[in-house]
């Protein structure tokens, strides 16, 4: 799976998984949360998938709430998690630059952008005197106080690209610098912000690489905090690790630090663990399963999500150049 062609069966079922209202679900009439429903939409730009994808869009533009928010799940037409989360109402920012990069479609992003403003206003509306963004209003519109390392870092990503979206569409008097730098600061020098009511530090691999794949250190501090985590979190010859203490790999998971890797220089490494997760696939229909526990040599859970489909098209537009987005991350 290293062009596009080889792709295509991941694009043909992330099609599958979309509803006649443009949502994409999980699997087929499966749930649906907008940040998933977003990385499924880049994986069909990868794929040149122009309709599928500006149909997703359509269905995001239809459900944003009054407040720029979106909740945090769905089935079918009906809400199922009434939570508000920041860093899914941000990734509509990215999702619609990456759309954009690819296509060059002007008249998309000029529709687009107020839906982005009104996403922007809501997430910065939950950004404390400390830098760190809280990471949801709850079902009755309260925000819940605490925050997360890796819903904030891909907060950092969504709001540079909003502000490049910004740029692209001469938006002379919008300026959310200082936010940008409250939160980067946060994250890089404040870690009493995050995970305050529970305890979960430094047990998700997504709280090692998600700083790095998102930009909020440089490549050599990447490089650094990638090599002294790298045996917590790396089966070698399987993959990434959701958590640190159980026996299972997960593929989306891999992908994205297969992505942190591209992006701070580690293409060798990025590499092997591409081909470490397609020896995970399943041969019968080229898709794969969320993860596998190495220890009873199965696949768990049992489904295959849209979005881990997306997570191994964007691994390898990044790794392969498919697109003109290979360098999006």
């Amino acid at each position: 799976m290293k062009d596009k062609n080889s792709l295509k069966p991941l694009g043909k079922y992330i099609s599958e998984c979309q509803n006649s209202d443009g949502s994409i679900a999980w699997e087929p009439n499966g749930k649906i949360d907008p940040w998933d429903h977003i990385e499924s939409l880049m994986g069909l730009n990868v794929l040149d998938m122009n309709t599928e994808s500006k149909a997703g869009f359509e269905w995001l533009k239809l459900t944003q709430q009054p407040d720029g928010s979106w909740y945090s799940e769905y089935k079918g037409n009906k809400v199922i998690n009434y939570n508000k989360e920041t860093n899914f109402t941000a990734y509509i920012s990215s999702g619609a630059l990456h759309f954009y990069r690819h296509f060059n479609d002007d008249e998309f992003l000029e529709d687009i952008w107020p839906f982005l403003k009104k996403s922007v206003d809501f997430v910065l509306s939950g950004q404390t005197l400390e830098g760190d963004v809280l990471w949801a209003k709850d079902k009755n519109d309260k925000w819940m106080d605490d925050s997360l390392v890796t819903g904030c870092s891909s907060i950092y990503k969504s709001l540079r690209d909003f502000e490049q979206i910004s740029k692209i569409l001469g938006k002379k008097n919008i300026s959310i610098a200082k936010e940008l730098e409250a939160l980067q600061k946060a994250l890089r020098s404040k870690p009493e912000r995050f995970d305050r009511t529970w305890n979960s530090k430094s047990r998700y691999s997504m709280d090692w690489y998600y700083p790095i794949l998102c930009g909020v250190y440089d490549a050599d501090e990447s490089k650094k905090i990638i090599k002294d985590k790298w045996e917590n979190f790396v089966v070698p010859g399987l993959g990434c690790k959701c958590v640190e203490e159980e026996p299972w790999v997960t593929i989306a998971e891999t992908c994205e630090l297969i992505l942190a890797l591209n992006k701070i220089g580690e293409r060798k490494l990025a590499t092997s663990l591409y081909d470490d997760i397609l020896n995970l696939k399943d041969k019968k229909d080229n898709l794969f399963w969320t993860g596998f526990v190495y220890k009873d040599h199965k696949h768990w859970p049992v489904e295959k999500p849209s979005w881990t489909a997306a997570a191994v098209i964007l691994a390898a537009n990044s790794l392969f150049e498919l697109n003109s987005n290979f360098d999006f991350f």
